[in-house]
Order: C-alpha cells, then sequence, then structure tokens
C-alpha cells in the first residue's frame, strides 16, 4: 500500500515538472493574464475561487514550488479579505495533508535512520509541541513545506498541527496577500516604485525580524508565569561560581559596565586554578624533567644524577598555585568593578538570589558551580582509602604502590606522573583502551609509552570492592575474564569522572531541569528553562575544560545582556582539547571513531612523525598526525595528534576548521625549518599526493617527453652546418 501511495505521489509530481506546469504559477504568466482572470472571476466568482483553492492545495500537499506566488496572486485577484480567507484555509489544509502524507511514507523509516539527527526537534515537539510549531510558523526563515514535511516525521497530533498552522502561518499570509494587492494595482514599470508598493515589501522584509521578537516575548513570558518581576535591579548580572566560566562571564559583564556580582562559597580560581590544570600541569613538568634526565644517554650524556625529594615537588605545585592565584583573585575582579561574594548562593526566583545574608534581585543569573570527582560506591571503600584529582595535592609522602582507577585523562595524566616520580603505578580501565574517546592508534602510543615507562595497564577490568590485605594494608579486588584478583596499594587514585555541582542552587524548587549525567539542562543559547537563567561550563556540559567554560561564558554573558538585540548559539564544531600525557594527544572536531558512531562519510590521512627532522633531532621521534576529510574535498572534519607539544600543534587545524581552511590552505603556508610545526604541512602534502590529477599527471609525462624529443630533433638538424 505504502508503494502503491508513493507510485501515486511520484506520479504527480512528475507529470507537473514534464508538462512545464510550474510556468502556469510564475507571477509574471499571472500579472500577463490579470485582466482575463478577473473577467472569468466576475463572470463566475464561485467557481473561479473554488478552481484556484483546490489548486492551492494540490501545491502545497504535493510541497510543489508555487505556493508563494499563488499567495501573491490570490491578493491581487481577489483583494485583501478574500485572498487572505482563501489562502489561510487552502494553505492550512494543504499543509497538513503533506504532513499527513510524510507522516504515512517516511516517518517510520526516517526516524529509524536518522534519529539521532532529528533528536533535537523531537525533543522540542515533546516538550512543547504546538508552541514550537508556532514559533516556526510566525517566523519564516525556513520553507513552510519543509516545515509540513519534518512535522509529519515527529508525534504531533494532526488535530494539533493544523490548528496551529492555521494561526501561525496568518500573519505572513495577510502580509504577502496584502503585497499581492499592491501589485494587482501596478500599471507599469515605474509603478514598482509607488510608496504603497515598496512599504508593502518592506513590510515583508520586517515581518521575520518582528515575528521573531514577538516569539521571544512570548517564550519569555510564558516560561516566567507566575514569578512577580521586580519593578527595580540591584544587578544587571549574578554570577554563581567562580571558577573559568564564572570569571569570565564576570569579566564581560564588568566590561561593558554592567553592575555584576561574582558569588562563590569557596577559593576563586575554581577547580582549575587550585586542583586541576595549574596544580596537574605543574607536577608534569617535574615528572617530565625527571623522565628527560633518565634519557641523558639518548642525549649523548654519560650521566645524569637526581636528588628530589617528593614533598618539595609538591611544594612546587603550590608555589605555581600562588603564582597563578592573581589573575583569578578577588582583588583584581573587585578591581574590574565586580561585587565579590564570599557566600553560598541560591536562586529564590527568576529574579533573586540570596547569599551571604542579603537577597539580590537581578536581570540575569548565569550558573557557573563547576563539578567534583565522583566516587563510585564500591564495598569497603572508606574516607581515607583513596584520593582524587582534587584531593591528591595534600600528599607529601610518595606513594610505594598506587592504584589509579580510571583511564581518561585525569588518571592518565596523574598516573605518569607518579610513575615517574618513582611510584609502582598499576592503572584500571574497564574499556578497551586507555583515554576511550580517542581512535586505538592513537591511544596505543599512549599506552606504549606507559608500558615502557613500568606502568601496570590492566583493560577490560572492573574494580569491586577494597578489603585488608597483607599485614594490615589495603587492596582493590578487581574482576577480570571472569575471575578476581587482589591488587595491594599504599594509595588509591579515583579518576572515574566528574560530577556537576547542582546541589543547594535551588534547582529543584525553580523546576530547572538537569540531565542524566547531572548536568543541567540548557539550550543552544545556554538558556535553562528560564530566559534570563543561563549555566556554562561543567555543570552545563557537554565538555569539561577550562577553555570550553569560558567559550561557554562568552555566549552566556553576551546573550544575557544583548539577547534583546541578538543572541549568539554555542558553537563546539571547532573545540580542541589535549590530554597532557607524554606524548601529549590532542583533537579538535570528529575522529575517525565518531565519524563511524555518526554514519559520517570520510576520508583519512595520516603523517607518521617519526621522519619529521625536528622530532627526530629533539629525540622525540614518534606519535602521528591524523587528519579526517570530506571525500574528494579538502575541508577538514577533525584533527587528532599523538606526540610532544601536539597541543600546540593542534592550533592550525582549530584555526582551518573555525575559518573554512582545507588541506591545501595549510600545504601552501609556509611553516619554519626545522619545527615540529611542519608535521602539519607534512600531513598536508600526504593529502594532496592522494588526491593528485593522476591523468593530468599522466598527460604532463607525455608533454613532457615530447619536449625532450624535440630538443634532441632540433639538435640533429643543426649539427651538418656546424
Amino acid at each position: 500500500m505504502r508503494t502503491r501511495r508513493i507510485a501515486v505521489i511520484a506520479a504527480l509530481i512528475t507529470t507537473f515538472l514534464a508538462l512545464d506546469l510550474h510556468q502556469y504559477l510564475r507571477l509574471d504568466y499571472l500579472q500577463s493574464q490579470r485582466q482575463a482572470f478577473e473577467a472569468v472571476y466576475a463572470s463566475h466568482p464561485v467557481v473561479t475561487l473554488a478552481v484556484f483553492f483546490v489548486v492551492y492545495i494540490a501545491v502545497t500537499a504535493l510541497s510543489l514550488p508555487g505556493a508563494a506566488v499563488m499567495t501573491i496572486a490570490a491578493g491581487a485577484l481577489f483583494g485583501l479579505a478574500t485572498g487572505t480567507l482563501v489562502v489561510s484555509f487552502a494553505s492550512s489544509i494543504g499543509a497538513t495533508l503533506a504532513f499527513l502524507v510524510a507522516r504515512a511514507l517516511l516517518r517510520e523509516t526516517v526516524q529509524r535512520r536518522f534519529g539521532p539527527s532529528l533528536r533535537r526537534i523531537n525533543e522540542g515537539v515533546e516538550r512543547d509541541g504546538a508552541f514550537y510549531l508556532f514559533g516556526l510558523r510566525l517566523v519564516p526563515v525556513f520553507p513552510f513545506f519543509v516545515i509540513n514535511l519534518v512535522m509529519g516525521l515527529t508525534p504531533m497530533r494532526s488535530r494539533t498541527f493544523y490548528g496551529v498552522s492555521q494561526l501561525g502561518m496568518l500573519p505572513a499570509t495577510v502580509v504577502y496577500v496584502n503585497a499581492g494587492t499592491q501589485l494587482g494595482q501596478v500599471q507599469s514599470l515605474g509603478g514598482l516604485l509607488s510608496p504603497s508598493v515598496l512599504a508593502s515589501f518592506t513590510m515583508l522584509g520586517l515581518f521575520p525580524l518582528a515575528a521573531r521578537w514577538a516569539v521571544k516575548a512570548l517564550q519569555a513570558r510564558k516560561a516566567l508565569r507566575g514569578w512577580a518581576r521586580p519593578q527595580a535591579f540591584d544587578r544587571d548580572l549574578v554570577v554563581i561560581g567562580a571558577g573559568s566560566g564564572g570569571l569570565v562571564s564576570a569579566y564581560i559583564g564588568a566590561t561593558v559596565n554592567a553592575r555584576v556580582s561574582l558569588a562563590e562559597k569557596g577559593a576563586m580560581g575554581g577547580d582549575c586554578l587550585n586542583t586541576g590544570c595549574v596544580p596537574s600541569k605543574a607536577l608534569l613538568r617535574s615528572a617530565r624533567f625527571i623522565a628527560e634526565a633518565r634519557r641523558s644517554a639518548d642525549f649523548g650524556i654519560r650521566r645524569a644524577e637526581l636528588d628530589f625529594d617528593f614533598a618539595e615537588v609538591m611544594e612546587r605545585v603550590q608555589s605555581v598555585i600562588r603564582d597563578v592565584a592573581p589573575h583569578d583573585s578577588r582583588e583584581r575582579y573587585e578591581g574590574l568593578g565586580v561585587d565579590v561574594i564570599h557566600g553560598e548562593a541560591k536562586i529564590t526566583s527568576p529574579y533573586t538570589v540570596d547569599v551571604a545574608n542579603h537577597t539580590l534581585t537581578t536581570r540575569n543569573i548565569i550558573l557557573a558551580t563547576g563539578a567534583r570527582p565522583m566516587v563510585p560506591p564500591l564495598e569497603g571503600l572508606a574516607a581515607g582509602d583513596y584520593v582524587t584529582s582534587d584531593s591528591i595535592w595534600a600528599l607529601r609522602e610518595l606513594p610505594a604502590r598506587l592504584v589509579v582507577l580510571g583511564g581518561g585523562p585525569i588518571g592518565s595524566e596523574l598516573a605518569q606522573a607518579f610513575a615517574r616520580l618513582g611510584s609502582q603505578v598499576t592503572q584500571i580501565e574497564r574499556g578497551e583502551q586507555l583515554l576511550p574517546r580517542e581512535d586505538t592508534e592513537v591511544a596505543e602510543q599512549v599506552m606504549a609509552r606507559f608500558a615502557d615507562e613500568g606502568i601496570d595497564i590492566r583493560l577490560r577490568t572492573n574494580a569491586v570492592r577494597v578489603v585488608d590485605h597483607d599485614a594490615g594494608g589495603r587492596a582493590l579486588i578487581v574482576e577480570h575474564q571472569g575471575g578476581e584478583e587482589a591488587i595491594g596499594f599504599d594509595q588509591l587514585l579515583i579518576a572515574v569522572g566528574r560530577r556537576p555541582n547542582v546541589e543547594g542552587l535551588g534547582l529543584e524548587e525553580l523546576g530547572i531541569e538537569t540531565n542524566a549525567n547531572g548536568t543541567i539542562k540548557v539550550n543552544d543559547f545556554l538558556q535553562t528553562r528560564y530566559p534570563n537563567i543561563y549555566a556554562v561550563g561543567d555543570v552545563a556540559g557537554p565538555y569539561q575544560f577550562t577553555h570550553a567554560a569560558a567559550h561557554q561564558a562568552w555566549h552566556a554573558a553576551v546573550n544575557a545582556l544583548f539577547g534583546s538585540f541578538r543572541r549568539f548559539r554555542a558553537d563546539y564544531s571547532a573545540l580542541p582539547w589535549t590530554t597532557f600525557t607524554e606524548p601529549e594527544v590532542a583533537r579538535v572536531g570528529i575522529n575517525e571513531r565518531d565519524a563511524v558512531a555518526q554514519g559520517i562519510d570520510y576520508e583519512v590521512t595520516t603523517y607518521d612523525i617519526s621522519g619529521l627532522d625536528r622530532a627526530i633531532a629533539d629525540g622525540e621521534a614518534s606519535g602521528l598526525v591524523k587528519v579526517l576529510t570530506a571525500p574528494g574535498r579538502d575541508r577538514v572534519l577533525g584533527a587528532s595528534i599523538v606526540g610532544a607539544h601536539a597541543g600546540e600543534l593542534i592550533g592550525e587545524y582549530v584555526t582551518a576548521m573555525r575559518h573554512g581552511l582545507g588541506m591545501n590552505k595549510i600545504l601552501s603556508t609556509i611553516h619554519v625549518y626545522p619545527t615540529l610545526a611542519e608535521a602539519n604541512r607534512f600531513a598536508a602534502g600526504e593529502w594532496k599526493r592522494a588526491h593528485a590529477p593522476q591523468r593530468l599527471l599522466a598527460w604532463l609525462g607525455h608533454y613532457h617527453a615530447w619536449r625532450r624529443g624535440r630538443a634532441a630533433e632540433s639538435r640533429t638538424v643543426s649539427e651538418p652546418g656546424r
């Protein structure tokens, strides 16, 4: 039955195109026949309206071109009132028929195959389908026929679709029909410049802007219904959390002279300064120096002696934190004009925040409360048995045996650092590889280095419980391939992920939703269910990076303060990240694992860094550059780099993706010799060789052979005259 329906619809569309019936739906044709049509309409008004009505329904139902022209024609031929009435009902009926056709023929197949791509639309329909459709109808950014077909693939009821379409398309219908009434009065080309015609088409241009503003206002009013709006506000912006996202938000607000309060219950700078990025990189630098000294023979140095104390290394970490702290200090931000408040903050309404025994009224709120290490509920695990990435910095005695639970970036960085400092490290990962988000060959290079440095990597291994072990010590019981094993430890580091800090903020009382992973649910503009409450950074996701939080903070602050004029969607398509192991792992965009999972077509280009001159000279001749490009094109879809200073090298691909530069542009860019950055140019060269025009090169070979033959002939001819 479905095949028969498809055949009938295809036959109708094919007939329409084959007979070039579209020529009768062009404005110039209708204009040329206007007088004849008016005569027919005057003689047979009911029949004429009925035929026009049926044709309009057919054109709309089959998603054929011409509906917009027919709408303008209705105004020119029938006038504003009659034209609006006819078009309004015909367009709604035709749109509903197109909706039903798409549902009957395609919904099941499309949802099964393209479910992830349609997720956002499905969620919008499930959450507030009628208003979602009304917004699409009221703001004609997308063609109406596309909306008809796409909505047919969603769970929306046909009755709701018809009713909302009838109401939502009415303003646009009036504007287009009105333009047609003016166009019908034009007697010559000079008439196009009449004030009435210009005013009508000006309305066409301004309508989408006015409609978009109206939709935003209606959405905000609906979300904030039931909350008393203060007559005046103490603040333009209240930011909760003084980590990366909060600091950037407050900085932007202060820069544009908004009145901003920044509330923080802990230390300024958040996790990045105090327990994350800064201390970990300081520790990694000390550990790398130790590793390089142990490789002295690789650099022609017979022996290098090391004498260090773990406690002093950890004190250096604290000194680095103290040196960086002024950048994030209360004094600095107060000097910028930010009102910094130390205390726990709670949102009590979309307009009020309680902090330090005061209630602040504010036009906007940004949540930037970060995340904390997640601790799994292991049997027998006591509070003193473990450390996390937050608490490990208090250690002053090097653990002889360190078990690291988790194979992600945090666990891997700290596992390598402590192994280099002298701990016997065992790393537990339940997946198939360390760094599970990276491609296999990328992770294998890191795992090979870890194995060379003595780290005991246990893959496909699950932690089961913690027990007493060997003379008062403790052990982690793990399960692997059906068997259990006890791994003794002096210290257990848990690094299995981070949990967003959402408790005590008043979210439940306000009905602000969270995702399955605990992050606050936000839209593309980083708004929660309330249009003036935003969330950024680890508490919002989807990425838990300092630079991701800063990226989101710019969008949230600008949208909060200037969203009435223009809003910006947060774009993560060119968001890079780096795991600071040795070798480093850096990535931007999708990798091969992502492309396969998402069904994206791609080509792979790989360059082996072992052949790079500077890497050889530095004793770092290992690693690779792996680039995914669109098939047959040089557009970069993503890049992964593993090797020395990968975090610095990835910047070229970030720029390429952000600004639409392809592999040809990278290849034509001059890179200093000898540098590691040449790896990017050589990767582009590999791509170019793979896409060389072989037929043209073959013809060039024949051309050069012909040139060589002509030269020889010329010499032969000239010899007798010598």
